[in-house]
């Protein structure tokens, strides 16, 4: 039976109403398909930074970040091809603070073992500058950047950048003088700055996943207190990763490897032998580690209680978000005491840094949950 119909109403309404929203429908699914891409190659892009914050570390822990003693953005792509090259790659090794105080005699093979962890670690530096370029162009030209993003995809771009430049700065300290590692403070600021870019790459990834019409709606349901509290955690943990790349620089996790305790006491009597006095805070090792522990402590405390706090979260998939965040403190600080106790073996210690990288990006997606709720309906199914 067909309804009657207001005088006023147009004949050509209903066709007019269902073009709009078809044109509308039509928006949306360009949209979602540029988000989808995006986030697409954001996530190879945190992919690369991850594997890259790993093999950083690698080569860390086997000294070879003074091999090349050179910065060339472009040509130096090209390793070693003739061995009137590889000579002429170790004459200037061979002339480094690093060669003459500590590694006096190395022969031209043992060079090469760590010519090549220092190259793949530039290598994969330009690789991702080349992701990033060839992706950021890409969708720019083809008009597939969703609205208001391309600001954040530049700062990427641009980070990346400086981080290729610090990553030279860092390096240039430990080329002169007596110097026979990089300058430790050059080289938390180094691994800061890659943990500031990975975690705006997983802050984008979680905002492309669900539509901005979702986003809106969840925004609702912000759980304003555990939003804050996650924000705080995620500054600690950051703090705690710039402690934990200063006692990798200064290779403090090899000189008390006793714990509870450090050398047999709390607070170890070697904490301010330097002069002057703010020097210990960068290159001795005992107040570094100590520090380091202390930090690492007030961090798992912190975690718990906001762990506690979100227990009570309406919401069961921010609940389940923290429960791994907690699971993985207890986990990092397992593996930061078994570092210790082990002297820095390079498996461990790799492990511990993965570890940081694994519970830096698990409380970025608790905080993000916090402040966009996923809803479930009675049944349990995402509203």
């Amino acid at each position: 039976m067909s309804t009657k119909r207001s005088i006023f109403e147009e004949v050509g309404a209903g066709a007019k109403a269902a073009q709009a929203k078809d044109v509308a429908g039509g928006i949306d699914r360009t949209r979602k398909g540029a988000r989808r891409g995006v986030r697409i190659w954001l996530m190879i892009l945190f992919t690369l930074v991850a594997v890259m914050i790993a093999v950083g570390g690698l080569t860390r822990l086997t000294d070879s970040g003074l091999s090349i003693t050179e910065w060339k953005p472009v040509t130096g792509a090209l390793p070693p091809m003739t061995g009137a090259d590889w000579d002429q790659e170790f004459a200037k090794y061979q002339a480094s603070p690093e060669y003459l105080l500590q590694n006096k005699g190395m022969t031209l093979e043992a060079f090469k073992t760590i010519f090549w962890w220092e190259w793949g670690h530039r290598q994969l530096g330009r690789v991702i500058g080349l992701v990033w370029a060839i992706g950021f162009f890409g969708f720019l030209v083809a008009r597939r950047i969703p609205a208001g993003w391309t600001g954040r995809l530049v700062l990427i771009g641009a980070l990346g950048g400086m981080q290729g430049a610090i990553g030279w700065w860092m390096v240039a300290s430990g080329l002169h003088g007596r110097m026979v590692d990089v300058a430790s403070y050059r080289l938390a600021t180094h691994l800061g700055l890659a943990f500031v870019i990975l975690g705006f790459i997983t802050w984008y990834v979680l905002h492309l996943g669900r539509p901005e019409a979702a986003l809106m709606q969840a925004r609702r349901g912000r759980e304003g207190k555990l939003f804050g509290l996650s924000t705080g955690l995620m500054h600690f943990a950051f703090l705690q990763i710039i402690l934990g790349a200063l006692v990798a620089g200064i290779d403090a996790g090899r000189g008390y490897i006793d714990w509870p305790l450090m050398a047999g006491q709390f607070f170890p009597d070697a904490a301010f032998n330097l002069t002057p006095l703010w020097t210990n805070f960068f290159e001795n090792p005992a107040l570094v580690q100590f520090i380091h522990r202390m930090s690492g402590y007030g961090l798992f405390v912190f975690g718990g209680a906001v762990w506690w706090t979100a227990r009570g979260s309406a919401h069961p998939v921010t609940r389940r978000a923290f429960h791994l965040v907690m699971g993985m403190m207890v986990l990092q600080m397992v593996l930061g005491i078994v570092t210790v106790m082990q002297a820095a073996a390079p498996h461990i210690a790799i492990t511990h840094q993965i570890g940081a990288v694994v519970l830096w990006v698990l409380i970025l997606r608790a905080r993000f949950l916090s402040q966009y709720p996923v809803t479930q309906s009675i049944r349990g199914t995402k509203a």
